[in-house]
């Protein structure tokens, strides 16, 4: 079968728009397209290949894995998911862990969890919701709806109630629409989509101080900041302030689908026999995978040394900033950084994307206005000022240098 870019706009449903290469082999940081073309990879598969491409290890326990057993319904449990959770707990505040097999799905458990807790210890009037404009919490109708991006949300009928929204990085906006009927407030100790935003120390801890006021609890989404991504295995452990659940995902797996959410037990109570469930949530493949993903990252060495390349990226971009004068700042931690164009590129994330491409270098964008990297955390010092140099050539084609 002759496979082509022609051949996913004939087969597959259209909500995406893919780049006309098409991808065939990775190794840690680089791929290689159909040509035999070489990339070098700063999007990770949108903070997903924490280890990079094919990590010998992870290749390694995922061919024991395969050769074992795959997959059993939760009517039983396995040794993979029961040493992932142990290990999760271990290394966390939580007590106790749900799988499932990606983000959306974790914030889902996490969001039905947050709404079954408040029934059982407050009753049926504590259901309100709150999130962030901006924030991302995934593609589920559930999740969109709490995700405070209209433009993901809307079109598709009544919405999931009693849902609201306030500004990131205002604590009034908060306690305006917060009372003693708010059952929980979701938020990102990192926006991703919404275009890599840190929170303050001032914020992130009056929000803790606002659902403790309010008997609310405070469900991080760090499916996009967890595993390593900020220096921390996750991120809350650097912000000082400690969640009631944390979800987590994307580079859980190094690649393989995994999700997981994770709380205390007095919380973890209310999701009794039979009230959520997932047909493939802690299969024995995706969490042996993950395992060894936690092993490998789970490390001081290896977390101190993300927060050194950071540095590397952005000497590197602020060095191509002083020749073309296109962003206005990098934002983010450790390797989840944003290049926010200035106001003379506004709205034109998606050219330097596109120059990126031509340049054989793979990034990402957040919003219209934002580049994105957030490559292997591993990535090497040599891939990552290549990349940079493919970067600059990438620039200076939409500066018109």
């Amino acid at each position: 079968m002759n496979v082509t870019r022609e051949l996913f706009s004939e087969v597959m449903v259209p909500n995406y728009n893919p780049a006309a290469m098409v991808p065939v082999r990775g190794e840690g940081s680089k791929v290689w397209d159909q040509d035999g073309n070489e990339y070098i990879d700063f999007a990770g598969g949108i903070a997903v290949n924490g280890l990079g491409h094919c990590h010998p290890e992870l290749v390694s326990v995922l061919k024991d894995q395969g050769e074992k057993l795959w997959h059993l319904s939760n009517v039983f449990t396995n040794e993979p998911s029961l040493r992932l959770a142990k290990k999760l707990v271990d290394a966390t505040f939580a007590d106790k862990v749900y799988f499932a097999n990606s983000g959306a799905e974790a914030n889902e458990a996490a969001l039905k969890l947050a709404r079954r807790y408040a029934l059982d210890h407050f009753g049926e009037n504590k259901d309100q919701i709150i999130s962030f404009k901006q924030g991302f919490h995934g593609r589920t109708f559930f999740t969109v709806t709490v995700g405070g991006q209209a433009a993901y949300s809307d079109g598709f009928g009544p919405k999931p109630g009693a849902v609201d929204h306030a500004v990131y990085n205002d604590l009034d906006s908060l306690k305006a629409i917060m009372s003693d009927k708010t059952c929980a407030v979701m938020m990102e100790p990192l926006q991703g989509e919404g275009g890599i935003i840190s929170p303050t120390p001032e914020f992130v801890e009056g929000v803790r101080a606002l659902c403790d006021q309010h008997n609310a609890l405070l469900i991080f989404d760090e499916v996009q900041a967890g595993v390593g991504r900020t220096g921390e295995l996750y991120a809350y452990m650097g912000l000082g302030v400690t969640p009631d659940i944390l979800t987590t995902a994307k580079a859980l797996g190094g690649g393989f689908p995994i999700g997981a959410m994770l709380t205390t037990d007095a919380i973890a109570a209310s999701l009794k026999p039979g009230t959520h469930g997932s047909t493939y949530g802690g299969n024995p493949l995706a969490c042996a995978v993950a395992e060894k993903v936690i092993d490998i990252i789970n490390d001081r060495k290896l977390l101190d040394d993300v927060l050194r390349k950071e540095q590397l990226f952005r000497d590197g971009v602020n060095k191509i900033n002083e020749k073309y004068h296109v962003f206005s700042e990098v934002r983010g931690k450790g390797l989840l950084l944003g290049c926010a164009l200035n106001e003379d590129y506004k709205g034109r994330a998606r050219d330097f994307l596109v120059a990126s491409t031509e340049q054989k270098l793979m990034c990402l964008v957040a919003g219209a206005n934002v580049v994105r990297f957030a490559p292997s955390l591993i990535i090497p010092d040599e891939d990552i000022a290549e990349g940079l140099r493919r970067f600059e050539l990438a620039v200076a084609k939409v500066a018109g240098a």
